[in-house]
């Protein structure tokens, strides 16, 4: 089992920054991809970004050039950095992550409760 924290959402104005921080904890050890994903009111949950275990980054077209994932593996902390926000970033913002067994293919998802993020003036 892994359990994810996220923090450092809030309201925050058009154009104003935030920075969000996912910690996770427990068997964490068979971490492999993580990432963000947001959902809207009245909307379907979309991938924002993630990183793979060795880097490998993609983020969602509509935030490229505004928002940076990043991962401090020996924190277990996944950050999302946020500038720009727009009105439409407006959403509760989760964390994920994938694990995998050791010497086995089984994969599984786990994911966090999620931070509010507002964009509102």
């Amino acid at each position: 089992q892994v359990r994810l924290a996220e923090t450092g959402g809030g309201l925050v104005q058009p154009g104003g920054s935030l920075r969000l921080s996912c910690v996770a904890s427990g068997n964490i050890d068979n971490i492999i991809d993580m990432g963000w994903y947001r959902q809207a009111p009245g909307s379907q949950r979309e991938l924002v970004a993630d990183i793979t275990v060795r880097g490998r980054i993609r983020y969602a077209e509509s935030v490229q050039g505004r928002f940076t994932i990043s991962r401090d593996n020996a924190k277990n902390t996944l950050y999302l950095q946020m500038n720009a926000l727009k009105r439409e970033d407006t959403a509760v913002y989760y964390c994920t992550v994938k694990t995998k067994e050791p010497r086995a293919e089984i994969y599984d998802d786990y994911w966090g409760r999620g931070t509010q993020v507002t964009v509102s003036s």
